[in-house]
């Protein structure tokens, strides 16, 4: 499996199929193996990136080198030992972090952005209003599927709540308590920031999101310039994981129509 160096990290991040490159950024209860429904999918048609945030999986870095800022090098770093000039992202919760200042830093390398339960670092009021108590209670017991999924679904799905937590569980190198740094000053994208952006994004939104609500995700839509906002009714944070089919669906619309 391919790894590559930036800064004090070594990032693991694997390729499938080929065509135009898709790149999908996982959450914080999340790795590559998370995109187990969104690889084999998208690999009919594209060149499918997945990778490890530093401290997750199996990339390597010291946890006090753990920190947002770092994410956008991370990513260049692994498009660049592909030679992939530009590409979509796909970016789940934490993985906006990564996508949104992407694709404001270096737009030229994006060819569309989708964020799914994610503001993408972008802080609106009520943002602002939803993410102190996460990153407090997440900073205590990491991401799991009873905060991640919607309320019923551990009810409904118990295989698949499960196997939500024994992914997140592989996540042996990162400190929950790291995630108090998507808050950081530093990791913050005011709205002011957002004046001539044009790179076409997508958010999806769960009407059930324990994390991001609806009502601070249609915030962040108005925010972003162009944005187009798809909600997902009954679905909770993690879109990906509990509606895949429908999840695919919306993206490979909208990346299609970009990529």
């Amino acid at each position: 499996m391919p790894e590559v160096e930036s800064g004090a990290a070594r990032i693991h991040y694997e390729v499938s199929g080929q065509g135009p490159a898709l790149v999908l950024a996982h959450g914080a209860g999340g790795n590559c193996l998370s995109w187990w429904q969104q690889v084999p999918f998208f690999a009919q048609q594209y060149t499918v990136v997945t990778f490890e945030h530093r401290c997750f999986g199996r990339s390597q870095c010291p946890q006090e080198s753990f920190h947002p800022r770092h994410f956008v090098t991370d990513l260049l770093a692994v498009l660049d030992a592909e030679g992939i000039e530009r590409a979509a992202l796909v970016c789940q919760s934490l993985g906006g972090w990564t996508g949104l200042p992407t694709a404001l830093q270096h737009p030229e390398r994006v060819r569309c952005l989708v964020l799914a339960g994610t503001p993408g670092g972008l802080f609106t009021p009520k943002v602002r209003e939803a993410a102190a108590p996460v990153a407090a209670g997440a900073g205590r017991e990491g991401i799991r599927g009873n905060l991640a999924l919607a309320p019923d679904y551990p009810r409904r799905r118990p295989d698949m709540a499960h196997l939500y937590d024994a992914i997140s569980a592989l996540n042996t190198g990162f400190e929950p308590g790291l995630l108090r740094s998507l808050i950081d000053a530093d990791s913050r994208i005011e709205p002011g920031q957002l004046e001539g952006y044009a790179v076409p994004t997508l958010i999806l939104s769960g009407e059930c999101d324990q994390i991001f609500p609806p009502e601070a995700l249609r915030e962040v839509a108005g925010q972003i310039p162009g944005a187009e906002l798809v909600s997902f009714p009954g679905i909770g944070h993690s879109t990906y994981f509990e509606d895949p089919e429908g999840f695919n669906a919306r993206v490979l619309e909208f990346v299609s129509r970009h990529a």
